[in-house]
Order: structure tokens, then sequence, then C-alpha cells
């Protein structure tokens, strides 16, 4: 998943610590997007759009922030806060504040990594999240 992205553009921590909570997140979102749906076809998905579903919603991006939280480095984790910490006018109908809000965190971390070149670390917290099947947490929050 290297896109348009070598370790000779990528941004230093610095760099991208000045990047926007929002917009991490937003580049984040594509980011996860991407390795759902790559992951989806490398495994032989017959209906990849209908099966994205599973992994792309906030309470499941909640439950992969969660598996992932004791795996982070400092640095990792302070990329997660700012993007959970980051104010939201609104929340979809099926997630919780906190789902929103963990979701909105995992993206702007995958965002994040992506900026500062760090593309095998991508690589391994999504496989590390998805070893086994998609799981919601946090539902009664």
């Amino acid at each position: 998943m290297d896109f348009a992205n070598s370790k000779n553009n990528s941004m230093t921590e610095k760099e991208a610590g000045a990047v926007s909570a929002a917009n991490l997140a937003y580049l984040g979102d594509c980011v996860y997007e991407l390795l759902v749906r790559e992951y989806l076809v490398r495994r032989g998905s017959t209906r990849p759009s209908v099966e994205s579903l599973s992994y792309v919603t906030a309470p499941v991006q909640s439950g992969v922030i969660e598996k992932l939280l004791p795996h982070l480095t400092a640095e990792e984790e302070e990329a997660y806060k700012r993007g959970r910490n980051l104010g939201h006018s609104s929340v979809p109908k099926h997630s919780t504040v906190a789902q929103y809000r963990r979701a909105t965190g995992l993206e702007a971390l995958f965002g994040w990594l992506h900026l500062t070149g760090q593309n095998e670390r991508l690589r391994e917290l999504f496989d590390l999240a998805f070893a086994e099947e998609p799981v919601v947490t946090g539902e009664n929050e």
C-alpha cells in the first residue's frame, strides 16, 4: 500500500504532528478503507462491497482500536488520541459517541502512519486487528 508515498516524500513525525486531527482522520479513513478492500479481494470475496460493511462501521473500528491499543507506541497512541478527542457535531445512527470517537482516533492513527511513510507498520497493525474476524465492542456505552 505504497500509493504515491515513498520514504523520500514522507513527512517527518513533527510535520505530520502539525496536520490537523480532522485531516489525519480524513486521510486515514481512505487508508483504512483501501486496506479493507485489498484484504477482501485477496481473500477471494465474491461480494466485497457488501462484506466491507462488516469492517468500516464505527462500532467495528472501535473494536479494532481497543484490540490495537496495547500494541501502540507512545507516538502512535498520541496520533490516536488526537483523532479521538476531535469534536463531532453528529454521530452515526448505529453507534455510540464513544465508539465514533474511537473510530475517528483509529482513522487519525492510520492517516498519521501513512503520512509518515510507515506502511509496514500499517500492515502490521491491520493484520493484528484482523487475525480473526471483526468484533464489535463497546455496544453498551
